[in-house]
């Protein structure tokens, strides 16, 4: 059944019982609990909002009675057909929980991203391998190697503004590495627990914070104030923190020159990197325009 077909409700109800299948498909769980912190329900509405998902999908969810949980059951199928941008928006911040609907917006709006493919049975064992702290067999196609299968440890999902990636140790390298989400072809979860190494804490590049401070191009730039304005810049400086993993994908989308000397020209650059000494040690500085090792 799929959700144009549901029963009539409210928008209420079926926000609720959306809200479920989001918990089950990509968490692997669902307490009562979930959806009184979420909607500010008693628990017998939620009580009655889980019997009602599991009328509507009897297949969907299975009730661990050691964990006092309901769990996400092998035969699964979504009753509700959310769009990929959403299910990231949700998972990565944390509102908007209920059904997708498309609203017509109030003023005229168009995008320049290009399409991307995102299986979302995929991300769902990524997202719940990541909520158990589970390794994953993944197949996954690499532009150095092309199509290969490996193990990894994944613990979050990152945005680095063109695409999205996983966040992973990848036991064939032996390193934290980022995965493009689309590059995925298979995945499923490995039985067994993952070593001391393998866990997100052991990300040196990922729980380092750098402190990025960016300034309106010395060479490029005419009118240093439109350039302040627009970023809103405080004392002619916009003071930028990041993870030292996310660090290259930043500058690049926002063409960073990331010279010593302000060296690179064109119109694209409008920002320069004032302190280059807080990219000492980043890894993924192949990304960040103009950086060179042999100038640092």
């Amino acid at each position: 059944m799929s959700s144009d077909r549901l029963p009539e409700m409210t928008q209420a109800q079926r926000d609720r019982l959306a809200f479920v299948e989001l918990r089950l498909r990509f968490v692997g769980e669902i307490r009562r609990q979930d959806l009184v912190t979420r909607f500010g329900i008693q628990a017998a509405a939620a009580t009655r909002d889980i019997a009602q998902y599991k009328e509507l999908a009897p297949g969907n969810m299975e009730y661990d009675t050691k964990g006092k949980v309901y769990v996400r059951a092998a035969w699964f199928r979504p009753l509700f057909d959310f769009p990929a941008e959403r299910i990231l928006t949700w998972l990565s911040q944390g509102y908007g929980d209920g059904e997708p609907i498309r609203w017509k917006g109030v003023v005229a709006q168009e995008g320049t991203s290009l399409p991307g493919k995102i299986d979302l049975d995929l991300l769902s064992v990524l997202t719940r391998a990541i909520h158990q702290g589970a390794a994953v067999e993944v197949a996954y196609r690499a532009l150095s190697s092309g199509l290969t299968t490996r193990e990894i440890v994944p613990f979050a999902l990152a945005d680095s503004g063109l695409r999205w990636h996983v966040r992973a140790f990848d036991r064939r390298s032996g390193e934290f590495r980022d995965f493009v989400l689309g590059r995925l072809d298979a995945a499923r979860i490995l039985p067994g627990p993952v070593a001391d190494h393998e866990k997100p804490d052991q990300d040196i590049q990922w729980n380092r914070i750098t402190e990025l401070e960016l300034v309106p191009h010395p060479a490029n730039v005419q009118h240093p104030d439109t350039i302040e304005a627009e970023y809103g810049m405080d004392g002619g400086v916009l003071k930028v923190r990041t993870r030292a993993a996310m660090a290259g994908y930043l500058l690049r989308r926002w063409n960073v020159d990331c010279t010593e000397d302000h060296s690179l020209k064109g119109g694209e650059h409008h920002l320069w990197l004032r302190n280059r000494q807080a990219l000492y040690g980043v890894t993924n500085l192949v990304l960040a325009p103009g950086y060179s090792e042999s100038s640092k």
